[in-house]
């Protein structure tokens, strides 16, 4: 066999593998379709799509025209991959994974990333839950620190107050949260927020009827316990 012909066929071979498309095991075809994507507080939500068709180095993904602005990272995503038993990994042109995700419970995802923190992925459909009326919420909340003793007695109104409903800080507030000059207080989608003056608003998740626990949590818990 001459130089020639074995380079040709070692060329032929290469090129049909370059051209095999990847393999879509269990774990890729389960997480195929529209997901949230979004940080720990989730003050930055977007939508991908995690397509099965063919991309260098796994297959096709897209990121709506915001998450570019959210995550400057995505903007070097070509592919998404997803080998059995292995990790959920976003990939740049190169086939170099940018980030890496693990699922923590059914059908969410999470990958603490370098420079950027804890990014999630959820089900689009399991991460657009049910808005909370707002009668049900509305009444008098204390804030409360750990087990200890409450540390402020709030109202939660019902009444439209700007681009919330308003809410009442009574006398006797620990100086530390008096002094956010609480004004305001919101359901957005799942949370519970209470809105300052100025500065982010304190979020809240809910726990059961009676109370609502503060996000992200921390060793020094939060809570929000109705009186």
């Amino acid at each position: 066999m001459t130089r020639a012909v074995l380079f040709a066929m070692l060329v032929s071979v290469s090129a049909a593998s370059a051209q095999t498309p990847p393999t879509l095991g269990d774990s890729a075809k389960a997480v195929i379709g529209t997901w949230e994507f979004s940080n720990a507080d989730r003050d930055k939500i977007c939508t991908v799509v995690l397509k099965s068709d063919p991309a260098p180095g796994g297959f096709k993904v897209e990121f709506d025209k915001n998450c570019g602005t959210l995550f400057p990272l995505v903007n070097d995503v070509v592919a998404w991959n997803f080998p059995e038993s292995d990790l959920l990994r976003l990939l740049d042109a190169q086939g170099k994974s940018l980030v890496e995700f693990s699922e923590v419970e059914d059908g969410i995802y999470e990958a603490p990333t370098p420079g950027v923190g804890v990014l999630f992925l959820q089900n689009a459909a399991a991460a657009a839950p049910v808005t909370k009326p707002p009668e049900q919420v509305a009444g008098d909340w204390a804030v409360v620190h750990g087990s200890g003793a409450p540390l402020c007695h709030l109202t939660l109104a019902t009444t439209a107050a700007q681009d919330g409903l308003a809410l009442t800080v009574k006398p006797g507030c620990d100086p530390a949260i008096a002094r956010l000059n609480l004004t305001l207080w919101r359901i957005d989608r799942d949370e519970l927020m209470l809105v300052p003056a100025r500065g982010n608003p304190w979020r809240f998740e809910e726990v059961d009827a009676n109370s609502w626990r503060r996000i992200p949590e921390s060793n020094d818990a939060i809570m929000l316990v109705r009186e």
